[in-house]
């Protein structure tokens, strides 16, 4: 691709996501409101998810895309299956140890008058990609950590020496009983309390040298080295976290939701660019077209989430006995070790008021006005997506930052109902109808709308969103380190 002379006196962001779906959408949504702002994008994917996006968006979806280029970098693991979602931890410790070579061979390529791309002016990484930090001070440029999850996460990773030394945490001897996991924890500042079962499913651990913790720790406090660290979030949201934040961190930026921020651009090719790594089936939208509002609870565990059979089989069965529409999500290697086979007496009893998909739109599925509950694994995107579209949740968390997502739209925010790890049928049914029918649900409705409001008026022209975006352009991506 050609450069102009103006191409190249623009500013360049590098910007490099966690290698995962749930990560990949918003740092996406991030580097088209730079584009927007006349930053040149590098977009850095993994090889084997860059192959992924070609075979599910078509091989030549991401050519010719004016100032806007994809690099790859190898993620250091053996190859596997692109049809199936990598290992989380696998991933995690990989990166951690082999990209940052690969980094720097290709940043090298930005470097000097014989490049055909502007010069890096900052770098943009996953929050639990910090080897990236390294890499921006080795050529002298700015380093924003994005992450990911909710600032109320970051805040309780800071806390977790401490957790571990009040002794709050499950026994590392393997004699901890689950009445530990139900200790209030009313001393962090931004949190009034949170049971210790709420907090990142990683520190329920009993191996003190757990590689997952050692991960989580070690990228938090590489994280607040960074020259920044952005949040898809919003002021009010997390106002006390944030707080709490802004005195023990670097500058700190909320600027979600992103999807809302992109929903402002003008028209224009960027708005045909996507990241999801499953073939999107855009039948379902059709589907809604033809149900009533608020009638169809919408199903969906996310891109890394996995289950049983048994309960495969339960949430089936609830959802069944629910009498409700819905719009089940199931993606191939939904269940541990084989493929995701719903029974066919299932199928047959709700032909008429379900539809099965293996993947689909979700932001157009939730603001779709057929669309009247999400029953979620509680991943921050869909957490966030929910809110902005005032749909009300059903909550099965299965890992990581989830189970404190739980909490904040369970017991903070009101727009949620959590149902039991351990699945039953009859429980999912009753859940499902007072969501979509019983006065808890036109509660939680209600609940959700406002928060729809507040997240509106978070990304207008005068909103907290829309001023700390510009603050950070300003502030942190055009400063010098």
């Amino acid at each position: 691709m050609e450069f102009s002379a103006v191409e190249h006196q623009k500013p360049h962001a590098v910007c490099i996501p966690f290698p995962a779906q749930g990560h990949i959408n918003p740092m996406l949504k991030l580097a088209m409101l730079l584009h927007h702002k006349g930053f040149h994008i590098t977009f850095v994917n993994t090889e084997f998810n860059h192959n992924r996006l070609l075979k599910s968006r078509g091989p030549k979806s991401l050519d010719g895309l004016p100032g806007f280029c994809f690099e790859t970098i190898p993620d250091g693991l053996p190859p596997s299956d692109e049809n199936a979602t990598q290992d989380p931890l696998s991933l995690c410790l990989s990166t951690q140890k082999n990209c940052l070579l690969p980094l720097r061979r290709l940043l090298k390529k930005f470097d000097g008058s014989s490049s055909s791309r502007p010069p890096v002016s900052c770098i943009i990484q996953d929050g639990i990609m910090s080897f990236a930090i390294v890499a921006a001070k080795e050529i002298g440029v700015p380093s924003v950590c994005f992450r990911t999850s909710p600032a109320t996460i970051l805040l309780l990773n800071k806390y977790y020496r401490e957790f571990e030394e009040k002794g709050l945490l499950p026994s590392k001897d393997g004699t901890s009983k689950m009445d530990q996991l139900n200790n209030t924890v009313n001393w962090i500042p931004g949190i009034r309390s949170i049971q210790i079962k709420d907090i990142p499913s990683f520190f329920h651990t009993t191996d003190p040298n757990d590689p997952m913790v050692q991960f989580e720790i070690s990228e938090t406090e590489r994280c607040i080295t960074a020259s920044a660290i952005i949040f898809n979030s919003f002021d009010i949201l997390e106002s006390d976290v944030l707080h709490a934040l802004s005195s023990i961190c670097p500058p700190i930026y909320a600027i979600g939701p992103l999807q809302l921020l992109i929903d402002q651009l003008p028209q224009s090719w960027l708005k045909s660019l996507g990241s999801n790594l499953w073939k999107e089936d855009a039948d379902c939208l059709k589907w809604l077209d033809s149900k009533q509002i608020n009638s169809v609870i919408y199903v969906n565990f996310g891109s890394v989430t996995v289950m049983t059979t048994e309960n495969l089989v339960e949430f089936a069965w609830g959802l069944a006995s629910s009498n409700q529409n819905f719009l089940f999500v199931i993606r191939p290697d939904l269940v541990v070790g084989e493929i995701a086979v719903l029974p066919k007496e299932f199928l047959e009893e709700t032909k008429d008021r379900g539809l099965i998909s293996g993947w689909c739109p979700q932001e157009q599925v939730l603001s779709h006005q057929a669309v009247g509950g999400f029953l979620t694994h509680c991943g921050w995107n869909s957490m966030t997506e929910s809110l902005n579209n005032g749909v009300p949740l059903l909550c099965w968390p299965f890992f990581a930052d989830q189970p404190t997502n739980c909490k904040l739209a369970c017991n903070e925010w009101g727009v949620g109902l959590e149902i039991d790890k351990n699945v039953r049928r009859h429980e999912v049914a009753m859940h499902v109808r007072e969501l979509m029918q019983g006065e808890n649900g036109k509660e939680m409705r209600k609940k959700a709308l406002e928060w729809k409001r507040n997240a509106e008026e978070a990304v207008a022209l005068d909103g907290s969103s829309t001023a700390n975006l510009e603050k950070l352009v300003k502030e942190a991506i055009l400063s010098k380190p």
